[in-house]
C-alpha cells in the first residue's frame, strides 16, 4: 500500500527534483521505501534523503511512497517493456497470484496504454494507477473510485497525485478529483479523459422484496469472500448498527479471527448498543471512549489528513481516525467497514424528506447521484486517514456489482414512508434472513458523527472560541494545510 505522484514538466525540464518534493509531502510514519521512474528507468531507496542523490533525467516522472500492509507487497515503480507502471490497490476478481502490481504489470507488458482500459474494464478492485510513457502519463481509477486520486495543472506542471498536498507542495493550487471509471492520457498541455466503465442511471427496475433480498445476500457473501481472502483476522469498525452487524455476520463465517472496534465519547447511547450487538454475533469488542478534549486535541491532524474543511466531514474523519488508530495498535492490517450502504440503500434522512415532498423519481435519481459521487464524500476521506496509519480500508458494499444492482432498485425497497421514513428496508430484510436479532434489524439509522457524540463536540469548542464550526475550522486550516509535510 502506498501514495502515488507524477508530474510532467510542461517545459520540458527534468521532472525529477519535483517528484522528489511531491514525494516529500507524502512521508509520512510507516512509509519504508521511496521511488521514481522515468518510462526507462526507475529508482528505489529507502528514504527521501537517499533518493535525492539519484538522477533520473526525464520531464515526465511518476513515483511511489510504499508501506508494506500483506506479505507479498514489494515497492515500486515496476518496469514495464517499454514504460513504467504504479498500481495502488487489490485486485479482488480475478484474483491475483502474489503481488497485485506484478500481476497488473503483466497485463499492461506489450501495451500498457492500449490495455489500461481493460484493467478497469475487467478487473474487480480498489484501485488507481500511472503508467509513465516516453511523451505522456497514463492514468486509471476503478469505477467507484475507491482509491484516492487527484489531479491539476499549472503554468509549469501536469501532475496527479493520492493526496492533494503533493499538489499544492508544487503550486497547484486547484486540485480535482480523478473521475471514478476513467482513463486519463497525460501530457504538457492537460488531460484528456477517456470513460470507461462506471453506474450509469437508468429508471427503477420493476423488481421484488422477495428477489432482490437473496440477490443482494449473494452479492455481499462474494465480495466479503474476496476481500477476506488469504486473511486469518481482521478488524472491524463496529457499531452494532445494520451494515457493520451484517459484515460481522458474514466476516465471521470466512475469517478465523474478527475483531469488533468502537469507538465512541463517553456516555454515548450506542456504546451498550454495540456491546448488545457484539454480544449477539459472539464476537469480541473493544471499545475505546475519548472526551471533549480529545477532540480537540486530534483536530489539527483531522484536517491535515482530509485536506478540506467541511464540518461534516471533519466530524466523520475523527471516529475514522481514531478507529484506524486502534487498528494499527493492535496489529491488525485490514479494516472493514460499511461505507457505501447508506448512499446505495437510502440510509440517510435525506432521502425520506425528498421522497416525501417530491416523490419516487425525484428521490431516485437523489441516491443515484449520491452513489456516483460516493468517492469524493466518503472514500477519499477515509482512505487517507487510515493510510498514515499503514491500515488497509476494505469496504464489502462498495462494489461494482452491488452499486449496479442497487441504483436498479426501486425506492419502495429502500425507504417505508408509512413507518416513520424508515430507512434501508431491503438491507433489513437481508439481516433478517441471515437471522441477525430483531434490535439490529430495527435499528434506527444515526450517522457516525452523531452517534458518537462528536459532531456536538466540536459545535461546543468553537462556541468556547467564540466561533461558529465553519469559522473554527476554517481558521483553524490556515496554518494547518499551509504545512506540505506532517510530523508527529
Amino acid at each position: 500500500m502506498g501514495a502515488i505522484i507524477a508530474v510532467i514538466n510542461k517545459k520540458g525540464e527534468n521532472a525529477a527534483r519535483t517528484a522528489v518534493v511531491m514525494l516529500k509531502s507524502l512521508a509520512q510514519k510507516n512509509v519504508e521505501k521511496f521511488g521514481v521512474a522515468s518510462s526507462n528507468n526507475l529508482v528505489i531507496k529507502s528514504s527521501i534523503d537517499k533518493l535525492e542523490n539519484e538522477t533520473i533525467n526525464s520531464s515526465i516522472i511518476i513515483g511511489y511512497a510504499f508501506s508494506k500492509i500483506l506479505p507479498q507487497d514489494k515497492p515500486q515503480p515496476l518496469k514495464l517493456k517499454t514504460a513504467t507502471m504504479v498500481f495502488e490497490g487489490r485486485l479482488y476478481e480475478p484474483m491475483p497470484n502474489g503481488f497485485d502490481a506484478e500481476f497488473v504489470a503483466k497485463k499492461l507488458q506489450k501495451n500498457p496504454s492500449g490495455n489500461a482500459a481493460k484493467i478497469i474494464e475487467k478487473f474487480e478492485g480498489d484501485f488507481a494507477f500511472v503508467i509513465a510513457e516516453d511523451k505522456r502519463i497514463v492514468a486509471g481509477r476503478d469505477p467507484l473510485g475507491i482509491r484516492p486520486l487527484y489531479y491539476g495543472q499549472n503554468s509549469n506542471f501536469t501532475a496527479l497525485a493520492s493526496q492533494r498536498k503533493a499538489l499544492w507542495s508544487i503550486g497547484i493550487e486547484k486540485t480535482y478529483s480523478f473521475p471514478s471509471g476513467h482513463v486519463a492520457i497525460v501530457r504538457d498541455n492537460g488531460f484528456h479523459f477517456r470513460h470507461v466503465k462506471t453506474i450509469t442511471y437508468s429508471q427503477p427496475r420493476k423488481v421484488t422484496m422477495q428477489s432482490a433480498t437473496p440477490e443482494i445476500q449473494k452479492l455481499l457473501q462474494k465480495s466479503i469472500k474476496q476481500r477476506l481472502s488469504g486473511l486469518k483476522e481482521v478488524a472491524l469498525a463496529f457499531s452494532g448498527g445494520l451494515d457493520s452487524s451484517i459484515i460481522a455476520f458474514l466476516a465471521k463465517k470466512i475469517v478465523p479471527n474478527v475483531q469488533l472496534i468502537h469507538v465512541s465519547l463517553s456516555d454515548q447511547p450506542e456504546i451498550e448498543d454495540a456491546k448488545k450487538g457484539a454480544e449477539a454475533l459472539g464476537l469480541p469488542l473493544q471499545v475505546f471512549l475519548y472526551d471533549e478534549d480529545d477532540v480537540e486535541m486530534i483536530l489539527p491532524k483531522i484536517l491535515w489528513f482530509i485536506e478540506e474543511t467541511s464540518p461534516i466531514q471533519a466530524s466523520i474523519a475523527i471516529p475514522v481516525f481514531w478507529t484506524a488508530e486502534k487498528t494499527e495498535t493492535m496489529g491488525f492490517k485490514v479494516l472493514l467497514a460499511g461505507q457505501g450502504a447508506d448512499e446505495l440503500f437510502g440510509g440517510y434522512k435525506k432521502y425520506v424528506t425528498s421522497y416525501q415532498k417530491h416523490g419516487r423519481e425525484k428521490v431516485h435519481k437523489t441516491i443515484f447521484n449520491d452513489v456516483v459521487k460516493m468517492h469524493e464524500i466518503n472514500f477519499e476521506r477515509d482512505f487517507k486517514i487510515c493510510s498514515f496509519h499503514s491500515v488497509e480500508l476494505r469496504l464489502p458494499f462498495a462494489t461494482y456489482e452491488m452499486a449496479k444492482f442497487a441504483a436498479q432498485l426501486p425506492p419502495e425497497l429502500k425507504i417505508k414512508l408509512t413507518d416513520e421514513g424508515l430507512r434501508k428496508v431491503v438491507l433489513r430484510n437481508v439481516a433478517k434472513n441471515l437471522g441477525l436479532p430483531s434490535f439490529i434489524i430495527e435499528k434506527p439509522k444515526r450517522a457516525v458523527q452523531y452517534a458518537t457524540g462528536v459532531s456536538k463536540a466540536l459545535e461546543k469548542i468553537a462556541r468556547r472560541k467564540g466561533l461558529s464550526l465553519k469559522e473554527f475550522l476554517h481558521n483553524m486550516s490556515k496554518t494547518v494545510l499551509e504545512e506540505t509535510t506532517y510530523h508527529e
